[in-house]
């Protein structure tokens, strides 16, 4: 009942304390967006397609737009099927259902060591733009042909924030680093040889990077860094 003894503020922050919705095998948080500016994302490894569906479903009874990232083959077809307005990219195993609504002038600009980073590029893009970010991408421009990506400056130091994808050494954010005055979020990814560890060797090298304002997220976590450029470029664009 309205009474008038609750400010919109106050109101707000008692919502986003709602309890979840429990689906039995999941636990979902319809508030998160109040909260963190964005709907709950799902991870789809370990889960059944009939489990993806349920919880897809479920969330958007409360929200316009859905990611679901990691999911299997499998569970990228059983989404499509039980929505058929969403797309899934089969590269980076990710099914989004949104319409797009990248805001504002500035953007995104998620760079590419290898093709065989793609898959974790992709991740980052389709977050970023997901959560309202206008991206761009530069792909294939490691340091094994370092004038590949000087030939790019411009293109740097016109973004509000840069997601730089490398394995292997994981070389490229230095120099990445080393040319803008912009907020780096480098993804070292699991590509390499034996001695690459999984991409260890890449997450150490850029934990390691001399160049200043490099950020680091774990091992091919295109969403991680995905979400956080996005939150970059939406504060640059309020303060603009």
């Amino acid at each position: 009942m309205k009474r008038g003894t609750t400010s919109i503020d106050e109101g707000v922050s008692r919502l986003a304390s709602f309890p979840v919705l429990d689906l039995g095998h999941t636990r979902l948080d319809l508030h998160r967006e109040l909260r963190c500016g964005g709907p709950e994302v799902v991870y789809g490894a370990g889960k059944t397609p009939d489990e993806l569906v349920e919880i897809a479903r479920a969330l958007l009874e409360h929200h316009e737009r859905l990611l679901v990232t990691r999911a299997t083959p499998e569970g990228g077809a059983a989404l499509v099927a039980a929505f058929p307005r969403g797309r899934w990219h089969a590269r980076s195993h990710c099914f989004v259902l949104d319409t797009p609504r990248e805001e504002g002038s500035g953007y995104v600009l998620v760079i590419s060591a290898g093709t065989s980073d793609a898959p974790v590029a992709e991740e980052a893009v389709l977050t970023a733009r997901f959560f309202g970010a206008r991206v761009e991408e530069l792909q294939d421009v490691g340091v094994a042909g370092v004038h590949r990506v000087l030939a790019q400056v411009d293109r740097l130091r016109a973004a509000h924030a840069l997601v730089v994808v490398a394995g292997m050494e994981g070389a490229l954010p230095s120099v990445v680093g080393g040319l803008v005055d912009r907020p780096v979020i480098a993804v070292p990814t699991s590509i390499g040889y034996g001695a690459s560890f999984g991409g260890l060797a890449a997450l150490l090298g850029m934990l390691n990077s001399c160049a200043a304002g490099v950020t680091v997220v774990n091992i091919d976590n295109g969403f991680g860094a995905g979400v956080a450029a996005a939150r970059i470029h939406q504060l640059a664009e309020v303060r603009k």
